[in-house]
């Protein structure tokens, strides 16, 4: 057996269960080996389309994908979505053939380049260990929570394996004929020290105005539910990063997105907030708005399983090293009256405890921010659809707030969103309602335009309950054209969604008040629906409102092909979320 195909089936038995990529001849045999054991390939007809995909499907599935791609040009054609990916910590495994003569028209220094945009590298070296190398660098994607790259020379992958004993009947090991590899161990959540949860409890204790801001790290039912049953304890609001948007869906305290994203009493009630507790979440300068968000007194906390995390982007009062969940539930149990759990942990730290000393904290669920005037203007006020606008539809075009809200009424509330970046994003972050943290796919941490049909993509098919939507903008819809085709030869089910003003809008807003010129950022009209047309898609023209029509009658269809929305939406204003974000440049 060849080290490619014992590679191949050693990934996977080590969980790699789905791959996307674009097929040369330096990934041919390794992509077939995993085809072959199991695993499922998506080709992608761009290795960048591919690499969004794969990062869109772990985010999505919680679980490690691959990204199989050809030595040089393979990888570089790759190197923006894999950039997003190792920016946003994805457990993404890229799988390079790789040449190693410098004279070979394919070679670049593929681990500098990996290197230069956050991702971790590692070789396979040898026949001998080829299938340890490779499964350790899943263990690294996963337990890690890093975006690996995994160079495999074309001359070892040539090789030939040397038999290794079966050891079949080990629980913690998968035998293949000649290939052994090991299961990687799950991530082990990270399990806070006494004191900090102690001070944690301490802080919320003498909060009266607490807001609790869940990030990326606090993506997953169990977090939820701990966050908002200590949140009821101390009467804190809830809000969640663009990332975890969802979290909270239906809680009554919801302030939905802080930061750029969030409505203007979302963004009042966080300035108001004697405490701001960000669980899992960076804090940055676009969840806080470059600290415009935070009151001049106000205590910030940050919660994260990732010491390096805590302070990297503005200071705190208190930082807890630890798991979302688990730190959430034991400042529950400090709070606890009967203090059973407060003293299991304090054993675990070498204290005695006198039984009756326990703190009384929290007996009863506080006030906090939870009045009966604050719930009614959350429930009145805080969506972005039910903020008053005036309607600058014309017979021509339409408001993308009157488009956004439309959909949002006639799409299926069981959707998973895949959005594009650019002037435009905020309308379908903001106006689609999604029904939890799973609902909404964001990739925009390297703030790319073109990820976003690619994003969808991939959601898609980590959720192939739910339907599919891509929100984009004109100028990343013909970036990623290419991969409408994929979406139709997928059979995906998808609504693609393209607010099209004929430009890149986010320069035309920003730098057009000024009088510069700006003829390399518009574009003349593009018929965006006959594109997709050739591509197989339904596709429908948007002017106005009743344009949409043709919108419910597919929905009410078969749905057997995709549907395009060309949606030619009004040009004469920037998102609010602009000038926030041109801060950050």
């Amino acid at each position: 057996m060849k080290v490619a195909e014992a590679v191949g089936r050693a990934l996977y038995a080590a969980g790699v269960g789905q791959v996307f990529g674009v097929v040369g001849s330096g990934n041919f045999h390794l992509t077939n080996a995993m085809v072959a054991a199991g695993s499922r390939f998506v080709a992608a007809r761009h290795e960048g389309g591919a690499a969004t995909m794969a990062d869109a499907y772990a985010r999505i599935s919680g679980t490690v994908a691959a990204l199989s791609v050809h030595q040089g040009p393979g990888l570089t054609n790759a190197m923006t979505g894999i950039a997003e990916a190792a920016k946003s910590r994805t457990p993404l495994l890229v799988l390079a053939a790789e040449v190693t003569e410098p004279r070979s028209n394919f070679y670049v220094d593929q681990e500098a380049l990996a290197r230069s945009v956050g991702a971790v590298t590692a070789r396979v070296t040898s026949a001998e260990d080829a299938v340890a190398q490779a499964t350790d660098a899943v263990r690294r994607a996963v337990c890690e929570r890093r975006t690996v790259l995994l160079n495999l020379p074309l001359g070892v992958q040539a090789l030939d394996v040397p038999e290794v004993p079966d050891v079949s009947d080990a629980s913690d090991v998968l035998a293949g004929e000649s290939t052994l590899a090991v299961v990687p161990p799950e991530r082990a959540p990270v399990e806070p020290e006494f004191a900090e949860v102690e001070a944690l409890a301490r802080v919320l204790e003498e909060s009266r105005k607490p807001v609790f801001v869940a990030g990326r790290g606090a993506r997953s039912p169990g977090a939820r539910d701990a966050l908002a049953a200590l949140a009821e304890r101390h009467g804190a609001l809830l809000a969640t990063s663009a990332v975890a948007r969802g979290l909270f869906h239906g809680d009554p305290w919801s302030l939905d997105v802080s930061g750029g994203f969030a409505s203007p009493l979302a963004a009042e009630l966080i300035q108001e907030a004697d405490l701001i507790v960000g669980w899992g979440c960076a804090l940055n300068m676009w969840t806080m708005r470059h600290g415009r968000l935070i009151g001049p007194d106000t205590t910030v906390v940050q919660v994260d399983d990732d010491a390096s995390a805590l302070g990297a982007h503005r200071e705190v009062h208190l930082g807890v090293t630890g798991d979302v969940e688990l730190t959430a539930r034991r400042t529950l149990e400090t709070d606890d009256p009967n203090g059973q759990a407060q003293q299991g942990e304090q054993a675990k730290q070498g204290q005695q405890v006198q039984q009756g000393q326990q703190s009384q904290r929290g007996q009863l669920a506080r006030q906090g921010f939870r009045t009966a005037d604050i719930g009614a203007s959350i429930a009145a006020r805080v969506r972005w659809r039910d903020v008053p606008y005036e309607d600058t539809s014309t017979r021509e075009r339409i408001d993308p707030r009157t488009l956004s809200i439309a959909l949002d009424d006639i799409l299926p509330a069981e959707r998973v969103i895949g959005v594009d970046s650019g002037n435009f994003m905020g309308y379908p972050s903001m106006y689609l309602s999604v029904p939890d943290e799973n609902g909404l796919c964001f990739t925009q941490a390297f703030q790319s335009i073109g990820l976003g049909l690619a994003t969808a993509i991939g959601a898609a098919l980590a959720r192939p309950d739910r339907l599919p939507v891509a929100a984009l903008g004109d100028g990343g819809a013909m970036m990623g054209a290419a991969e409408l085709d994929t979406v139709r030869r997928l059979g995906l089910p998808m609504v693609v969604v393209v607010y099209n003003d004929d430009a890149y809008g986010a320069e035309v807003h920003h730098f057009g008040p000024d009088g510069h010129p700006l003829e390399t950022v518009e574009f003349p009209p593009t018929d965006i629906a006959a594109v997709a047309r050739g591509y197989g898609f339904e596709a429908v023209t948007v002017h106005t409102r009743a344009d949409l029509k043709a919108v419910e009658d597919w929905l009410g269809g078969p749905r057997s092909a995709p549907l395009l929305i060309d949606a030619k939406v009004v040009a004469d204003r920037g998102a609010w979320w602009l000038e926030e974000a041109f801060r950050g440049h």
